[in-house]
């Protein structure tokens, strides 16, 4: 039996190599792959001397040749098996692979000439042709499998396992593949754009959105997400909607800078507040909706201490996510609330890109990263915002950006008050907005995510006692708005950018 050798990644190679010489098979080696198997004493061969041509072309060429992928493609059969006989060939029995690290390479901000260098060419040649004969050659590419593959050869090989090193084997080169086809892109949004999942075996989804529904967890390689790999340090397994909600609610989060909670019932905020301390950021945000807040996911921009924890213990959450949990406030949780879901958001690098499935593809467009700070704010009204009331507005655009449309927003003093959400018409979203804050409507700012195609949202909200408005501007009717905001003695700002969430 024959096994060869050829691996970047140099972990577990030597006690593999030494259990397959054990298991008698001959080792057939490359450049630095022998050295480090020589360099323990094992016996093993440079493939030079299978192939009878050396490495030429600064190693670009040494393993792509006929004697090499003749031994990994030949079959069983009994005409490969004359056909090898005749020109004096041998079989490879497995092939132990993996690539040069170009993933790596790319990550440390090489030159595009050094990325380029680093693409592996015999490497996947040699793997596809193993993965495609797995039947005859165990095709190895990950260090995990090297005890599991010992053991197979010691017990006895199934084809289900050869399948399993194959499927694995083909998984790899393409996510290789991959990863250097978008290197190489020319444009945001090329013909074909490939994009790897890899699933986390960590975590087991019981169900989908419904329990009729499988589900499974997966990230896109070689990206952190903050809520896709939080560490979940309490409470029941992570369900479906559970990840969904998370990540909506630290999406919002992320955008305060003054400590801030923000509450998350079905993809959609029902409590956002700002405060001086996360405990009172926390107390707002949960009074801005007592009744929505039951079940809800919750997420904090500041480390989460004993003093917050203990000011949870009234309300049933499903999820809480920060950037920290004091010892004492995890202890708490686990004590006090066993059944909480207790998050330590991940750090991570948002990718400019986000993906929205559809029935056999994606959508595909840049993240909404606006802030702010970037709008081109015009005071289009007679009146212009006082400065709290421009730091509400502020406030109600930002948890706008991150609210399902239409959707309608009232603020007061940092904290919502009334939330309009996913409406099919602007004028029912700011009706569920006044209705849900009553009183508390008098004194209050408003928010928009578009224009108002009418003035009626803006009489409606007025005479609930709302004082100033935001929203993008450029309906045909801007004038009329306007003009009833006058009337009313309503402030308005327009942003000129519209922030649509669907």
């Amino acid at each position: 039996m024959r096994a060869l050798l050829s691996v970047s990644n140099k972990t577990g190679l030597v006690e593999f190599a030494r259990g397959l010489a054990e298991l008698g098979f001959e080792l057939v080696s490359t450049g630095g792959t022998l050295k480090t198997l020589e360099s323990v004493g094992l016996a093993v061969s440079y493939v030079s001397e299978m192939t009878g041509f050396p490495e030429i072309l600064n190693g670009r060429v040494k393993t792509l040749h006929p004697r090499i992928h003749a031994g990994l493609l030949a079959t069983k059969s009994p005409e490969h098996e004359a056909e090898l006989q005749a020109h004096h060939l041998t079989r490879i029995d497995l092939l132990c692979v993996n690539l040069y690290p170009f993933r790596e390479t790319l990550a440390r901000g090489a030159s595009f000439e050094d990325c380029l260098e680093h693409i592996d060419i015999g490497g996947p040649a040699m793997l596809r042709a193993a993965a495609k004969n797995h039947p005859a050659v165990l095709p190895v590419c990950d260090p995990a499998d090297y005890q599991t593959v010992l053991q197979a050869l010691r017990t006895g090989i199934s084809g289900e396992f050869r399948r399993q090193l194959a499927y694995k084997a083909f998984a790899h080169t393409a996510a290789y593949d991959a990863a250097i086809s978008e290197f190489l892109a020319y444009e945001k949004f090329p013909k074909t754009k490939l994009l790897t999942l890899e699933r986390l075996p960590e975590v087991e989804l019981r169900y989908g959105e419904n329990p009729h529904q499988e589900a499974a967890l997966y990230g896109l390689e070689g990206q952190t997400g903050p809520v896709l790999h939080a560490r979940v340090l309490a409470g029941k397994p992570m369900g479906f909607n559970n990840y969904a909600d998370a990540d909506a609610a630290w999406g919002l989060v992320s955008e305060f800078e003054l400590p801030a909670c923000v509450v998350v019932k079905h993809a959609n905020p029902c409590g956002v507040a700002l405060a001086d301390k996360p405990r009172a950021a926390w107390e707002r945000a949960r009074d801005a909706d007592t009744l929505s807040v039951f079940g809800g996911v919750v997420a904090l921009n500041r480390p989460v201490d004993l003093e917050t924890a203990i000011a949870m213990r009234g309300t049933f959450l499903e999820v809480l996510i920060a950037p920290e949990i004091s010892p004492e406030a995890l202890e708490w949780f686990r004590n006090k609330k066993p059944d909480l879901r207790v998050l330590v958001a991940a750090r991570h690098d948002a990718d400019s890109l986000e993906f929205r499935p559809l029935v056999g593809g994606f959508l595909a467009q840049d993240r909404d990263f606006r802030r702010w700070e970037e709008l081109h704010l015009s005071y289009v009204t007679e009146r212009i915002p006082t400065p709290a009331e421009l730091l509400d507005l502020k406030f109600a655009w930002y948890v706008g950006k991150h609210t399902r449309s239409n959707n309608v927003v009232l603020a007061n003093d940092g904290v919502t008050v009334g939330l309009g959400t996913g409406a099919v018409s602007r004028i029912w979203a700011a009706e569920r907005a006044i209705l849900n804050a009553g009183e508390k409507a008098r004194g209050a700012v408003l928010s928009s995510e578009a224009f108002f195609p009418f003035d009626d949202v803006t009489r409606a909200a007025a005479a609930a006692g709302v004082t100033a408005m935001v929203q993008p501007g450029g309906a045909k009717r801007d004038e009329e708005v306007i003009a009833a905001c006058n009337e009313l003695g309503v402030a308005m700002i327009f942003t000129g950018s519209r922030h649509f969430r669907h």
